[in-house]
This record gives structure tokens, sequence and C-alpha cells, in this order.
């Protein structure tokens, strides 16, 4: 590592102000502070002393999704071979095949999503004469992770770029979005390129291939009113078809955890989603004229993506309700939303995007009316004591 530092230093010069390649300078700090703590110090005015930076949040981010990243790909393989075998087209897998199946799949959709939104952010980073933020490590391994996958490279490279451009950049980069960027990615795919964001064989790999390798969902089956051969087991710990990184329950808490004892995630928010969702759940359940309404509340929280929306989206700091009421309020909303369309729409049996990204237009909203309470209620607080 030391010789790598002496290598950015040796060449350091040519990207500073009146250097050969100044120009470069965003893309030249941004690959020696991914590598090195920054050299930059605040040397006067109000400050707070703090180790923790925008840097040091995402990288909390991105290793609390390394497990569901990890089971990801190897459900991907395991559901692919489980059929295949079943069906005669392969023989035996076992851990090791089955995962490096899965790397082998999922593997590329990670490349092709920080190629191009690495590129994208350096691009207006130079452009702009700006500083290249960390935000989009976090965006660049969630967009793969939510995306079936089966997905095609290219859709997926489309889907990236309209979601760094108009979610992002438009809005002056991180930070200043006020729609979560990883959903917009799935949001413009699943619209623009609905074939091959639903069905039947898109979230199991090969599906397309083979007529005996089915990839129909849980949610799927329910929409359709047919019977769901899968545990509550499989539930939980995800070896059920689905997106790449919303299948387990288990590995999302995990990385819940870590988020919710770093204080990067909201405890509010995932807690007052849940029980939107519990609401939601128990209604329908007692209203229950089909499937998706009688399939039990609880389960309800296990499958689609739910439990991953919750966690590492509707949390999001910078799209989410600021205020601590607004909070309760708007993951309320969220969890109650998701059950809401899911249930409702059977033309659409997942309803987490949707519910988020509607709350993440309505959040400033909410903080406002919040805001506007206490002020209201201070004031006649105020008026009170002086009449007294």
């Amino acid at each position: 590592m030391k010789s790598i530092h002496k290598l950015f230093k040796k060449y350091e010069h040519l990207f500073l102000t009146g250097g050969k390649y100044e120009k470069l300078g965003p893309a030249y700090r941004a690959l020696y502070t991914f590598m090195y703590t920054p050299e930059m110090v605040t040397e006067k005015g109000a400050h707070i002393r703090s180790s923790i930076d925008l840097k040091r949040v995402m990288f909390t981010v991105v290793i609390a999704l390394i497990p569901v990243t990890l089971f990801g790909m190897w459900n991907v393989g395991h559901e692919y071979y489980v059929q295949a075998v079943a069906a005669g087209i392969e023989q035996s897998g076992g851990f090791w095949k089955e995962f490096l199946f899965g790397l082998k799949k999922v593997l590329p959709l990670i490349i092709v999503s920080y190629v191009v939104g690495l590129g994208i952010e350096f691009y207006f980073a130079i452009k702009r004469n700006e500083e290249v933020n960390e935000g989009y490590l976090v965006t660049g391994l969630l967009i793969p992770l939510i995306m079936p996958v089966t997905i095609p490279l290219w859709i997926l490279a489309l889907s990236v770029a309209f979601a760094v451009i108009f979610a992002k950049e438009v809005f002056g980069g991180t930070g200043m979005n006020i729609v979560n960027p990883a959903l917009t990615a799935r949001a413009f795919a699943f619209f623009s390129y609905p074939a091959t964001m639903s069905g039947n064989t898109v979230w199991v790999a090969n599906a397309d291939k083979y007529d005996a390798v089915s990839g129909e969902t849980i949610l799927g089956m329910l929409a359709q009113g047919k019977h769901v051969p899968w545990t509550w087991q499989d539930m939980f710990f995800g070896t059920i078809p689905g997106s790449v990184g919303e299948t387990s329950v288990l590995m999302i808490l995990i990385g819940l955890a870590l988020l919710l004892f770093t204080k990067v995630g909201s405890w509010r928010i995932v807690l007052s989603g849940l029980i939107g969702g519990i609401t939601a759940g128990l209604l329908f359940n007692a209203w229950g004229h089909n499937a998706l309404m009688q399939f039990p509340w609880w389960q309800h929280l296990m499958v689609g993506g739910f439990a991953f929306g919750l966690a590492f989206m509707a949390t999001d700091p910078v799209t989410a309700a600021q205020t601590n009421k607004g909070k309760w309020i708007y993951g309320f909303l969220i969890g109650f939303l998701a059950l809401m369309i899911r249930v409702l729409n059977p033309a659409y049996p997942e309803g987490m995007m949707l519910a988020i990204l509607l709350m993440n237009v309505t959040a400033p909203t909410i903080d406002y009316f919040v805001l506007q309470s206490s002020i209201k209620k201070r004031m006649k607080r105020k008026v009170s004591i002086q009449k007294a």
C-alpha cells in the first residue's frame, strides 16, 4: 500500500490547480480518498469533531449489504439447480457449484452498475469541477440486488444511466435528490421493459431457455390464486425465487442490525413501517376475498421486497422524512401502502417500490406540516405564558 501511496503522491501535482490535468482533479481525488483518509482538515471556524463522514456512512451500508449479496449469489444458483435437477436438465448441484453459478450471473450486473453509474458521476464531477461523492457506492450495489437476475445488461445500463442522471444529477448530486435513485432505476426498467421485470421466467436464471424451469414468485402465484409450495421457513431463510437480494429475511435482518447499531438507519422508520404493514395485513386478512388477502399478514412481511425495501430503501436519510414525528408517519404509510398496492392491484403483486417512491415525494410535505404544528403549539404556549 505504501508503494501505491507514493505513486499517488508522485503524480499529484499534475491534478492540482495549474497542473496539466487540473480538470481531472476530482477524479484523482475520488480515487485517492477511496483508498486513503483525506488529508484535508478544518483550520478555522466552528466545526464538529467526529469520525463519521459520508464515506464511512456509505461503507457501513455497503458492509450491511454484503450478507444479502453473498446469499443472493448462492440462491440464484440454488433456485436454478433445484428446478433443473427436478426436470432432469442438470445433475445435482452442491453449495459451491450453486454459488459459482450465481456468481457468474450476478457479478456482471454489479460490474455494469458500477461502471455506468460511476462513469456518469465522474463526468458530472469533472464538468462541474466538484468532488466525487461516495453516494453511488451504495446505489451501485442496491440496483443489481433489486433486479431479476435475468435482466439484460443493456437494459440495466440504461436504467442506471436514467436513475443517476434524472433522479440524482439534475438535482445537484448526492444529498440533493428527492427520490431514491436505486428504486428509480427499477421503476424505469419496470415501466419501460415490463416483460423483463415480470412474469414466470425472469426470477430464475435460464428459466426462459427450458420449459421445465419455472420462475414464479410467491406473490405472482398468489395473484393467480395458486397454491404456494414454500413454507414460512423457506421465506425467512430466502430459498425462494425473487430479486437477487430480496429473498432472505435473515440476511436482511443481519444487515439491518448493523445499520441500526451504527445509527445509519432510523429505527423509527423501520418500526413504524412494520406497524403499517401489520395493520394493512390484519385488515386484509379480516376482509379476505382472494389468495393475496387471505395470505397470513406475518408472511406478507417476509416475501417480495417488503423487508429489503424497509431496511435499505425507506431508511435512506436523503429521501426520507427528517423530523422524528415525520419519520413515524413516513414509515407507517410506506408499510401500509406497500401491502395495499400489493393486494389490491393483481396486475402488479408487489408494492414496496411504488410505496417508497410515493413517500419520497411526500416526505418534505410531511416534515412541513410537522414543523408547522410544532410552531403553532409553541406560539400557543407563549401566549398562555404571557397571559399568566
